[in-house]
């Protein structure tokens, strides 16, 4: 665990190293947390996998009421609830572990995160100590099942435009709700609705605990989806709802916050909610591509599904490293808000809103992974991957809602970069004056110092810095001449975005190599490092073409020549042989027989 002293600020990856040591890696999780991970992997063998085909039918409505009870029995609706409310009180990284294995039970996996995450937390999180004795302990056994009401037909990315209202009565005792809730997972049988609605004509919404007890709600049937089709997905209407006034969460207008900072939750627990899914995708294909024979041998031979398995498995790689670094950067964030004397809910809160951007980084490009290995997934299984008979068919239909919920995409690339642009403006990250640096060294004469390419790393870890450069030299130089104006260039905003995103993404799989390294020796760690370096061999790539496409769109004349030649100043890769890198991976990976990383 990081110590606090060495604490990262969320967002400062940019413009600050860090060391390998001072990261948590998933190859570190204690034995406690390993069985409990194992004991979650066991329920989904034992009840999600043999029914996968009932659940997703919805045919038998009792069915997923009666699997997600079990889950409550078992502790895996309590993982974070604290153990004075009927939970097991594990840390903000356990929880991420198990949405990482949950993320396997395909539709389930919906219904769990719906219940764990935003039904649960906002009580946790923001209510009073009544409002907790009373819920919680209902909510971490599965004795009742949660649901979160914020979307509207005409409220979704738009969330506080919601119109749904909140009217006091005339005796003072209870706020009468009306209006129409759309996508609400869980509602089918959700006992306790979090609804989000606007008393009189504030500007914010507020929250509310609603139970289904209460009277005044009604439901559509069930929406027919593309794909997660076991999961309960209801439009949601309330017609003179009664809500005691007592079930107020937190304060009035408080609401949009609660939105806001519930879904930075939902949002980096999405990034580890792939993993379980991308896991089984690839150890799917690793096993067909062996077992299907064509010209009389197995297809796994061939270096074209050699290089697929390789490149989802480096995905995966990157994708786990991110997650549990970010994941374990806002715990230590938690403790060190809480020894300064801070509320345990609010030190909670306040870690996750100082991660903010590393958890939309955590949500785009865990869902983006997500779809790109149920993309080679099919295509390795060639014409079986279209049929309904193989699981390829199913894992590409649900993985399709992720780059959608907890904000689409666009929007979370949008707003991590007018996060860190708004930090830099409050002084809270110091990106400025790095980007003054970088803009001095266009003009100056280029350093050829030379890299000890015999330590590990060095060589990549030089590309990393210039990797940062690029976003220090092209998003200050945005703000420069765009400056209000720049959040309405979204094309812009999403190319500092993919930026931003391959640079984490990068530094964490290098990072992650490196400590296993230290702790195993080089040779055990060869293709974790092997990984590492495909992945920033791509990202280097990427990040070049997306800094290219901004700089055309805003600079012209000189300054854009300028900044096109530190463009490529700083993207200069380090020319390796991927080819052999990912057969290496895909051989290791095939003698296996799985994802084994």
């Amino acid at each position: 665990m990081a110590t606090i002293s060495k604490s990262i600020q969320g967002g400062e990856f940019l413009i600050r190293d860090t060391e390998a040591q001072d990261i948590f890696i998933p190859e570190e999780f204690t034995e406690e947390q390993r069985m409990m991970a194992q004991a979650c992997q066991d329920f989904i063998d034992t009840e999600i996998e043999p029914r996968v085909e009932e659940i997703d039918s919805m045919k038998n409505p009792d069915l997923v009421p009666s699997i997600f009870k079990k889950a409550g029995d078992l502790g895996l609706l309590g993982i974070t609830v604290p153990e004075e409310y009927g939970g097991l009180g594990m840390s903000f990284n356990t929880s991420m572990l198990i949405a990482d294995i949950i993320g396997a039970a395909g539709s389930f996996s919906t219904t769990y995160g719906a219940h764990t995450g935003i039904g649960t937390l906002p009580i946790l999180y923001y209510g009073t100590e009544e409002q907790k004795q009373k819920y919680l302990p209902k909510l971490a056994v599965g004795e009742w099942a949660a649901c979160y009401c914020l979307t509207e037909p005409d409220a979704g990315s738009d969330a506080n435009s919601g119109k749904t209202k909140a009217t006091l009565s005339a005796d003072g005792k209870h706020y009468l709700i009306n209006g129409q809730k759309m996508w609400i997972s869980n509602a089918g049988f959700a006992d306790l609705f979090i609804v989000f609605a606007k008393i009189e004509e504030d500007k914010n919404l507020t929250a509310f605990i609603v139970e289904k007890t209460f009277g005044g709600i009604t439901m559509n049937e069930e929406e027919k989806k593309l794909g997660i089709k076991g999961s309960s997905t209801r439009q949601v209407f309330f017609n003179d709802c009664p809500v005691p006034v007592e079930n107020m969460l937190s304060e009035r207008g408080n609401g949009f916050k609660i939105a806001v900072n519930i879904l930075n939750i939902g949002r980096v627990k999405l990034g580890a909610g792939v993993l379980g899914g991308v896991r089984g995708v690839t150890s799917l294909s690793i096993k067909y591509s062996t077992d299907r024979k064509q010209f009389g041998v197995s297809i796994n031979t061939f270096g074209a599904i050699k290089s697929k398995l390789a490149e989802m498995a480096t995905k995966i790689f990157a994708t786990e490293s991110l997650c549990y670094r970010a994941g374990q950067d806002i715990e230590d964030r938690m403790g060190a808000l809480a020894a300064e004397g801070l509320p345990d809910a609010e030190a909670k809160l306040k870690a996750l809103e100082q991660f903010a951007i590393e958890c939309a980084i955590a949500k785009v490009h865990g869902s983006e992974v997500l779809d790109y290995v149920v993309d080679q997934g099919v295509q390795i299984y060639g014409g079986m991957g279209y049929s309904a008979d193989a699981p390829m068919e199913r894992a590409y239909r649900d993985a399709r809602i992720s780059r959608i919920y907890e904000g689409t995409n666009e929007i979370n690339r949008m707003l991590m970069v007018g996060m860190v642009l708004k930090r830099a403006m409050k002084g809270e990250i110091n990106l400025f004056e790095p980007a003054m640096a970088v803009a001095s060294e266009l003009t100056s004469v280029p350093s050829f110092e030379s890299i000890d390419a015999s330590e590990l790393f060095a060589v990549e870890k030089d590309i990393l810095k210039k990797l940062k450069k690029v976003f220090l030299m092209v998003g200050g130089k945005a703000a420069m001449a765009l400056q209000d104006r720049i959040e309405d260039e979204q094309e812009i905003m999403m190319n500092l975005a993919d930026v931003m995103i391959e640079i984490y993404a990068a530094e964490s799989a290098i990072l992650r190599a490196e400590k296993i390294a230290m702790k195993n020796g080089e040779d055990s760690a060869k293709n974790q490092i092997a990984m590492a370096k495909i992945y920033l061999y791509e990202a280097t790539d990427k990040i070049e073409a997306a800094a290219k496409e901004a700089i055309v769109s805003f600079a012209k004349g000189d300054e854009q020549k300028v900044l096109l030649m530190g463009l490529k100043r700083f993207t200069k890769p380090d020319f390796i042989n991927v080819k052999e890198l990912r057969r290496q991976v895909a051989d290791y990976m095939i003698a296996q027989g799985k994802y084994p990383f």
